[in-house]
């Protein structure tokens, strides 16, 4: 089919886009290391099975190091331990995040709809400044950033249930509660700033987004939250193609409009937390990048998510690289954020933005 040959083609080069980015991303820093030695230190890392051993109820799997480069061991503790969980962190949440802004656009046939239409930062603001400012005990050692995560999932239910009656979510009424629910948790995170005391300045940083401090659990946990409703997402990419037409014509085309509703903003809501309860409030990453992508590749969903969802994430690695290169470390919530609103309003003006 041509449509997979064009997803494989896109996918293979944004791909390629976002190893170059990263290797390029992890030899920035105090301490510069060469975009070669950075390559070595990653292949050194790759590991293979050699074998398996069974012993009761315990399973031991062997490997081996496919390569050998010699690295010091002071660049590949800095590549390996500093740099690249951050790295591949951001990537994740540029992901998520394009993803999710690829569907709400789709859901919302409006190309101004991003992840947080339905509330998903709000709630997650709320739930991570009000952990801050008066810590509770979370199960499992989730903290903060289970604290986010379930804030901005209640946050986006309450919104779904408010819009649904008669077992029917119109588009129109779910965008209204979104910004009804959106403008009172924002009253809700600036009554808690209020009262924060000394934890202001912990509370701003969060909500300014960053990914200071990421580490290799957090980026374990970040994957699988986001990859496997991704790909749910992935089989939906036809439905969704299908209900651009209106939802009286996907109906009667034989697609449950409702039910493909309910997973995919279920499904968006969860990588969108994923992404938010570890980075914060990252702006205009699920808003600008499927625009581009959709210049680029077409409406098609089935090549559009997964194509947008690359860009994303070698978007925000590239973003938080230069947020974190100068004298003094920026949230990379304000560098996407300065660079994404005047890119848009150039889309505006040149009248490039696509009518969904």
């Amino acid at each position: 089919m041509r449509f997979a040959g064009r997803t494989v083609g896109w996918s293979a080069g944004l791909v390629a886009v976002l190893c170059a980015v990263v290797t390029t991303s992890a030899g920035i820093g105090p301490v510069w290391i060469p975009p070669a030695v950075v390559g070595k230190v990653l292949l050194n890392a790759v590991v293979v099975p050699t074998g398996i051993s069974i012993s009761g109820p315990t399973v031991d799997v062997t490997t081996a190091h496919m390569f050998s480069y010699a690295v010091s061991d002071l660049r590949t503790q800095i590549v390996m331990q500093v740099r690249l969980p951050r790295i591949l962190l951001g990537a994740v949440v540029g992901f998520s995040l394009a993803a999710a802004g690829t569907i709400m656009q789709g859901i919302f046939r409006n190309p101004m709809a991003d992840p947080s239409i339905i509330g998903v930062s709000s709630g997650a603001a709320v739930g991570a400044v009000g952990f801050i400012v008066a810590p509770v005990v979370i199960p499992f050692g989730l903290g903060l950033r289970g604290a986010a995560f379930a804030g901005a999932l209640v946050a986006a239910f309450g919104v779904y249930l408010i819009a649904t009656r008669n077992g029917r979510t119109p588009v129109a009424t779910l965008l209204l509660a979104g910004v009804a629910i959106q403008t009172f948790l924002g009253a809700v995170v600036s009554f808690l700033l209020l009262h924060s005391g000394e934890s202001i300045r912990r509370a701003l940083y969060w909500l300014m987004g960053h990914l200071k401090g990421a580490s290799w659990p957090e980026v374990t946990t970040s994957v699988v939250l986001v990859a496997i409703p991704f790909a749910v997402l992935l089989a939906y990419a036809r439905d969704l193609n299908v209900m651009l037409l209106g939802e009286e014509d996907a109906q009667s085309l034989g697609i449950e409009v409702e039910r493909t509703k309910r997973v995919l903003l279920a499904l968006s809501a969860v990588i969108t937390a994923a992404g938010v309860a570890v980075a914060g409030i990252v702006g205009f990453v699920g808003l600008i990048v499927p625009h581009v992508m959709r210049l680029l590749v077409g409406p098609d969903h089935r090549i559009l998510l997964p194509t947008a969802a690359l860009a994303g994430a070698s978007f925000l690695v590239a973003t938080d690289t230069l947020a974190r290169s100068g004298s003094a470390e920026v949230p990379v919530g304000i560098v996407t954020a300065v660079l994404g609103a005047p890119f848009f309003l150039y889309l505006l003006r040149k009248r490039e933005v696509h009518e969904l």
